[in-house]
């Protein structure tokens, strides 16, 4: 993420405009992306320090920080050592108890590991940040897709400060329920043309802020995935209240798309419950359920082979407060829906309220144990 200082925009009349790269930023691109390529194989630090200095042609400043800051993902720095930095530092130690002189230390250390004297020293520190070389990566990056990936930083940076955010979707809606629901965001949906998607921001939780900021701007590479969107973000930036839009044929880089895939939790649930419960059929995805005005997507269905009105509704839940636990079962309980199971992580609580005792909940730490969501299921006690 950007931080609030580098970010390129401007509020006018409480709208934010971000300062997106476009066309015109393609030629200063250019010359960055070949100033930066010219310095592979050199110590990070001698590129940190030519990208403080001036290029040689006019870029504008805060669009210049998001693109670097993009590039520099790309151009990672790894260690290069004939041995390993921490043997390297371990072997010279110990020889230094036994010799008086750094020369002889480093002799003695370097001929216990079979290298020069000379490899030794270059690999002292090698895997510090700044001592590692620029590796990069496998396929150049063209200008423009730098200055979409930059325009996503940007908007992913900016959707860090909201508080509330509200996304118009047509098209494509389950897949990026699912995206925002794999990282645990506090979501639901509401049923319309189109319907909406509402995500609370990282201003409005008390606890993980950073995470869940981060996740939240993860959903943004997700929605060129969709026909048509619109987004609406209510944000606080330079200490004041401001309206962040983004629409269908904004310049932001697309993700990979949307798979329908289970989470490593998921997967391992999925595997235990069928291990315990033979006689149980697991549904991942089932149809979404309607609850007064909103629509909610749960991650699994469980029927009883034999009795199938023995059902149960499953989600689990990464990112959560009371308050958004309560509403969801407040809504459930007016349309007569009874059987949902709510797997809840407890190292992701947002605020500082409890849930209440009359939810059916299962709490979690790292795995959601199937003998407790039977358990629930079941009627019983869920220790």
């Amino acid at each position: 993420m950007l931080p609030e200082s580098s970010l390129p925009f401007r509020i006018q009349h409480g709208h934010i405009l971000p300062g997106f790269l476009d066309v015109q930023d393609l030629p200063w691109l250019r010359v960055l992306v070949d100033e930066i390529d010219r310095f592979r194989g050199t110590p990070v630090r001698d590129l940190l320090e030519r990208l403080r200095q001036p290029l040689p042609c006019c870029c504008p400043p805060f669009k210049s920080r998001a693109a670097k800051a993009v590039l520099l993902r790309l151009w990672k720095g790894q260690p290069d050592a004939a041995i390993a930095p921490g043997s390297a530092r371990q072997a010279l130690f110990c020889a230094a108890v036994d010799h008086e002189t750094a020369p002889a230390a480093f002799a003695a250390a370097a001929k216990a590991l079979g290298v020069t004297a000379e490899t030794l020293a270059r690999v002292l520190f090698a895997d510090l940040p700044g001592e590692r070389l620029v590796c990069a990566p496998d396929v150049i990056p063209s200008p423009t897709e730098v200055m979409l990936r930059t325009n996503q930083l940007i908007a992913r940076s900016l959707l860090f400060h909201a508080r509330r955010v509200r996304i118009k979707v047509e098209g494509a809606v389950r897949p990026l329920v699912r995206q925002a629901k794999l990282r645990g965001l506090l979501c639901s949906v509401t049923s319309g043309a189109p319907p909406i998607l509402e995500l609370s921001g990282p201003f409005t939780i008390f606890r993980h802020t950073l995470l869940y900021g981060r996740a939240l701007g993860e959903v943004v590479q997700f929605l060129p995935h969709c026909a048509k969107f619109k987004l609406r973000a209510e944000c606080i930036l330079r200490e004041q209240e401001a309206t962040l839009d983004l629409q269908t044929g904004d310049p932001i880089f697309p993700s990979e798309s949307p798979k329908a895939f289970d989470s490593k939790l998921e997967q391992r649930f999925a595997r235990d419950l069928k291990k315990l419960a033979p006689d149980w059929d697991l549904v991942r995805e089932p149809e979404p359920v309607a609850a007064d005005d909103t629509i909610i997507f749960p991650d699994f269905l469980l029927r009883h082979r034999l009795c199938p009105q023995r059902s149960f509704l499953i989600e689990i839940m990464g990112f959560w407060s009371a308050a958004y636990v309560t509403r969801k079962l407040t809504l459930l309980e007016r349309a007569n829906i009874d059987n949902l199971i709510l797997c809840v992580d407890e190292r992701r609580l947002c605020g500082t309220e409890t849930l209440p005792a009359k939810a059916r909940v299962v709490y979690f730490r790292g795995h959601v144990d199937a003998r407790r969501v039977l358990a629930a299921a079941r009627g019983e006690a869920i220790g």
